[in-house]
């Protein structure tokens, strides 16, 4: 599926990589979707241990935020590279005009959860409930809620980034990020169930690394790199994410040693980065099968135009293949 030329210009990298001698690093900028937290974990820990300087390259790593268009700013040259909060988002954004290529996903699971009160135990019962739900889910999730539980637009209340509407309402629940909102809402006192998309057939990946075409194809041994150490900063982050969480409590000084172990407790609890395919193929790995059902979930819920989008166009497993970084 993938091109013969891309192909040889990935193991290429690769291989140039493993042989290539000391010289000056390459400037890459990877820009992330919100302020530094654990979910960005592996990239700065290969920057905090100098992972991507082993490989040859000058890092930076600018943080997103509310305000932020990342994909905007990619286009405009102020970033290589952007971490997308999921494929399927990468895939509507190359709708839009941008031509964005997935070329990692170091989460094997989207962390995207609903979290009720505390009788509610499954999906199920949340039929008519309140749901607070963000604007933007509903060129994502929402549609396949709604196709999978029988959710309808009318349970609806928009979700303010703010846990107390659901704190003060028990016939409530809300949209949140499996490692965050969860801990807020436990210590807030209050006993919640959250409920994970991915567990019930959510086809997502989540944290991609994506590029634009032009820099796939013209710093192909940049991004093999950038793959490839990140890949070995998520596995070292799991065992011993001291390194990067300094510097993420540098970049965010909002962010507290409690969030940062609850969050990294839930990926490694979770396997969301060394789960799934990940085990066997390695850290960041995609495959053409996840793909296709992230795209065919969005041209069925008529999120995605089938006749302006190629499926072969959104993404590349190259760099992810060559790289291999087992957990």
């Amino acid at each position: 599926m993938r091109s013969f030329a891309l192909s040889v210009a990935g193991a290429a990298a690769i291989a140039f990589l493993a042989t290539a001698p000391a010289q000056a690093e390459d400037k890459f900028t990877y820009m992330t979707n919100w302020y530094a937290q654990a979910e960005h974990g592996g990239f700065y820990q290969a920057q905090a241990l100098g992972i991507y300087k082993k490989y040859g390259l000058d890092v930076t790593i600018k943080m997103g935020g509310p305000q932020v268009n990342i994909t905007q700013m990619m286009a405009a040259g102020q970033a290589d590279c952007i971490m997308g909060s999921s494929d399927i988002q990468m895939m509507q954004v190359r709708e839009g005009g941008v031509p964005v290529v997935n070329v990692a996903a170091f989460f094997q699971k989207d962390p995207q959860v609903l979290i009720a009160h505390d009788d509610v135990k499954k999906f199920e019962d949340l039929k008519g409930k309140t749901l607070l739900i963000g604007a933007q889910a509903q060129r994502g999730y929402w549609p396949w809620l709604k196709a999978k539980f029988g959710f309808t637009d009318e349970q609806t209340r928009p979700y303010t980034f703010n846990i107390q509407p659901f704190v003060a309402d028990k016939n409530s629940a809300q949209q949140g990020y499996l490692t965050s909102e969860p801990y807020a809402i436990q210590k807030a006192g209050v006993k919640s169930t959250v409920l994970m998309f991915s567990d019930h057939g959510f086809p997502a990946y989540a944290t991609t690394v994506s590029c634009m075409e032009k820099t796939v194809k013209d710093r192909s041994k940049q991004v093999a790199a950038f793959v490839k150490a990140s890949a070995e900063g998520w596995k070292s982050y799991l065992a011993d994410p001291a390194p990067a969480n300094a510097l993420i409590k540098k970049d965010n000084p909002n962010m507290t040693d409690d969030q940062l172990a609850y969050s990294v407790a839930k990926l490694k609890e979770m396997g969301m980065v060394t789960g799934g395919d990940a085990a066997k193929l390695g850290i960041g790995v995609m495959t053409d099968a996840r793909a296709k059902a992230s795209y065919d979930f969005l041209v069925s819920a008529k999120l995605l135009d089938p006749a302006k989008v190629e499926l072969a166009k959104t993404y590349t497993t190259e760099f992810v293949k060559d790289a291999k970084v087992l957990p």
